[in-house]
């Protein structure tokens, strides 16, 4: 196939075993994990977990990605369609609340094919926010529940850390056409069956940029129709120690003030708070359930 499922677009040969492109992945996905996690959003995770599929490689170049290992340096293990489709109902048998798709932007091809017949719960489609709305437009009626990052608001930003000076303007874009596939946030029995719930990981020094991202939240959304994440588990991983401001963990005065813009906007969402930020949370990426 000649890729051009994110926002980069830069058309490259993707074929069954190698790919050319900026997420190095060829066209039959790749998985690092496939398992039930229990450390999303309380109406993600549930009583049960969430039946979670980690997909490897990037479109994004993220300095500080917790995921690193399959993110930039792609372990993982190549699969068929009709596997990734097996996986889903082999979580589903184990009790998975939903199938939740981690990092799936540079497998929705494969996605769409996988959910060819509808599985009998919800669809997390759990991604860094850096999404192009035609690809999106083709997974519409297949994905209940958008779990978009929104990363930065300023290119600078988005450029110096993860490489993709578009990203605000993709990520935007993005979310309201994830907002109009799915509607207003809806529950059933205290577990999310549609909606949007939008991640802002605070960084370290960022409080504005946090802020900003809130900003834009508030201004397009009303009360209630999205959930906002504020994420505290930020801790130096990946090439951070390169990048000297954020070569540090995040100050409990910086948590605080976050949360208490959130509030004060009326978001409705979550804080995580910041037990979070340890590195036993990050997933073992050791092929389990591949």
């Amino acid at each position: 196939m000649i890729c051009n499922l994110c926002p980069r677009q830069c058309g490259a040969l993707r074929t069954q075993t190698e790919g050319q492109g900026r997420c190095r992945m060829p066209e039959a996905p790749v998985v690092a994990r496939a398992a039930l996690h229990l450390w999303e959003e309380p109406p993600i995770s549930g009583a049960r977990g969430s039946g979670t599929v980690f997909f490897s490689g990037c479109s994004l170049g993220c300095v500080f990605c917790q995921n690193e290992q399959i993110s930039h340096r792609d372990f993982g293990k190549p699969i068929t369609v009709d596997r990734l489709r097996a996986i889903f109902f082999a979580l589903i048998e184990q009790g998975a609340h939903n199938i939740n798709l981690v990092n799936p932007t540079h497998y929705a091809h494969a996605v769409r094919e996988a959910l060819r017949e509808p599985l009998p719960v919800p669809v997390v489609y759990n991604t860094g926010g850096y999404d192009r709305v035609e690809t999106l437009r083709a997974l519409e009626g297949k994905v209940q529940i958008y779990l978009p990052d929104y990363k930065y608001r300023t290119n600078h930003y988005a450029g110096r850390y993860s490489d993709a000076p578009d990203y605000p303007q993709a990520a935007e874009r993005a979310i309201l056409e994830m907002f109009r596939q799915t509607g207003p946030v809806c529950y059933e029995n205290g577990l999310l069956k549609r909606g949007v719930i939008i991640r802002h990981l605070l960084l370290p020094g960022k409080l504005a940029e946090a802020k900003r991202v809130m900003d834009w939240v508030a201004e397009h959304f009303a009360p209630g129709q999205v959930l906002f994440s504020l994420m505290s588990q930020y801790i130096p991983w990946g090439r951070a120690a390169e990048f000297p401001e954020l070569n540090r963990r995040l100050r409990p005065s910086e948590v605080r003030a976050a949360e208490a813009y959130m509030a004060d906007l009326g978001l409705e969402g979550f804080a995580q708070g910041t037990e979070a930020a340890q590195a036993e949370y990050i997933p073992p990426f050791d092929l389990t359930g591949v």
